[in-house]
Formats: structure tokens, C-alpha cells, sequence
């Protein structure tokens, strides 16, 4: 898609809406995308940062959508959630380096739980050879990536979540009582210091419950777009968490009061 490049210098008679006209294409975006670079923003409408910028700081002060540090994440409350495939795109950089370390946190001879999500799947491709390790995993992206290339792999069963290609619910139960990990690696769909871990399906938040409590040490990952961020249901207290790895662009109180709780704060 080419968008018409629209600068703040317009015709006074027409300035106004121009801009009107560009915040609206700029708002699409973050609703479309959900977490958005402002150097993104920048190229897809072809005006300055500093423009964006300003553009955003009014939509932020609207209510139209949450400001975060080199971007913005869309603030609305619809329970609809991007499919895995787009969500792994979003933020990619910043899951790419959680990823790296947050592999530094397991060991060798490790139980590891792999929870679905994008930016756990990127941790999963980097465990190829690591033979003395055993995966239990609810998610397909990650079984698929792991078959056959080092660690034994065990998956759970249940229903399939086509969303997030995770599988979900009661079923899950059976095996996942009956396991004892001793990492759970997880990932959210938002997360908030009110409302701990939240997400968009009950079943799927039935499983990740389920999970962190087989687990002795849970390790949270999620970069800062998601952070401040809820959604329909819990799917794990903050209580629960042990480690976050998130990215540099977390916001500093947030930072010290999760670590307030007893959570230790990684950035990557």
C-alpha cells in the first residue's frame, strides 16, 4: 500500500485537514499492526519523525492510542487478536534479542515448558542441538521447529487454537498434571501490574495457569509494547512470574515496581 505524503507546512486553508486526514491513516496503522515504530510511521506516510511524533502525542492525548518509547501500541479493548503470523512480525527486532537472552537462562539437562507465541518461538530456534534437553510444548510452531533437530519433544494434547496455533483447555490437563518442569518459558498477550498476564481466550488461558503452576521457575517473555496493555481474561498472576526478559524500551517505574514484587527484570 503507497501512502500520499502529506507535510504540516500545507495550504492554510486546507492544512487542518490534511492533517486530520493523515492522523486517521496513522491511527488505522497502529489498529492494524497493534505496536508501531516511529521510524515505521515516518516511511509508510512519508513525513519527518518529529512530525509523527506530534501527530501521535494528540492521538495519545485523544485516548486513540497509548504512547511507548520510539512508537505506539493500539488501546482499544476488542477482543480480536492478530493471528501468530502477524503478531511474530510485530516488534521483531525487539523478540529477536529476548530471545538470545533469554536462552542464556536454561541449561543443558533442563525440563523446559515452551509456551506458544512468537517471541517464544524465536527462542525454540535456537535450541537446534541441544540434545540433553526435554521440550514440552502446547504449541505447533514449536513442536514443528523442533522435531528431529535436538531436543526430545514431548507435546501436548488438546484442542487447537487456529489464532495463536497453540493447543488449549481441559484437555491439556491430563499430561500437564501429571509433569514436573523446571522452567516454563511464556509468552502473553498483554500484560499489566493490575491485572498480572492477560489474554483473549479462557481456554487459553486455562492452559498457561495450569502450566506455571508444574513449573519451579517461570520465565515471562514479552517486549514493552505489551506491557501496561489487558485483555479479556487472566491467564497468570504476577505472583506467579519469577523472570521477565523484555526489551530496553521498558519503562523505568514500571521496571521498578515489577522488581518491587520480586520479579527479576532482564533487558535485552
Amino acid at each position: 500500500m503507497s501512502w500520499k505524503i502529506v507535510h504540516d507546512h500545507a495550504d492554510p486553508s486546507g492544512g487542518l485537514d490534511l492533517a486530520a486526514a493523515r492522523r486517521q491513516r496513522l491511527g488505522a496503522l497502529v489498529d492494524a499492526r497493534r505496536a508501531v515504530r516511529l521510524e515505521d510511521l515516518s516511511a509508510a506516510l512519508g513525513v519527518s519523525q518529529a512530525t509523527v511524533r506530534r501527530d501521535l502525542n494528540a492521538l495519545a492525548a485523544a485516548g486513540r492510542l497509548r504512547r511507548v518509547h520510539g512508537g505506539a501500541v493500539a488501546v482499544d479493548q476488542r477482543l480480536d487478536e492478530p493471528h501468530f503470523d502477524v503478531k511474530a512480525s510485530a516488534a521483531a527486532e525487539e523478540k529477536a534479542r529476548i530471545a538470545t537472552r533469554a536462552v542464556e537462562l536454561l541449561a543443558p539437562d533442563d525440563t523446559v515448558y515452551l509456551d506458544s507465541g512468537s517471541t517464544v518461538l524465536g527462542l525454540a530456534r535456537l535450541l537446534h542441538g541441544w540434545t540433553r534437553l526435554t521440550v514440552v510444548t502446547n504449541s505447533l510452531p514449536v513442536a514443528t521447529e523442533l522435531v528431529g533437530r535436538g531436543p526430545r519433544l514431548i507435546v501436548v494434547g488438546g484442542e487447537v487454537r487456529a489464532t495463536s496455533r497453540a493447543i488449549v483447555g481441559p484437555l491439556t490437563r491430563p499430561l500437564l498434571e501429571s509433569l514436573h518442569v523446571d522452567r516454563a518459558v511464556m509468552g502473553t498477550f498483554a500484560l499489566a501490574l493490575e491485572d498480572g498476564m492477560t489474554t483473549t481466550d479462557p481456554a487459553e488461558a486455562y492452559t498457561k495457569q495450569l502450566v506455571m503452576e508444574r513449573a519451579r521457575e517461570v520465565i515471562l517473555l514479552a517486549d514493552h509494547t505489551k506491557i501496561g496493555t489487558r485483555s479479556f481474561v487472566t491467564a497468570g498472576r504476577l505472583e506467579a512470574v519469577h523472570i521477565l526478559v523484555t526489551d530496553a524500551a521498558i519503562d523505568e517505574r514500571t521496571e521498578r515496581s515489577l522488581e518491587r514484587r520480586g520479579i527479576r527484570v532482564i533487558t535485552a
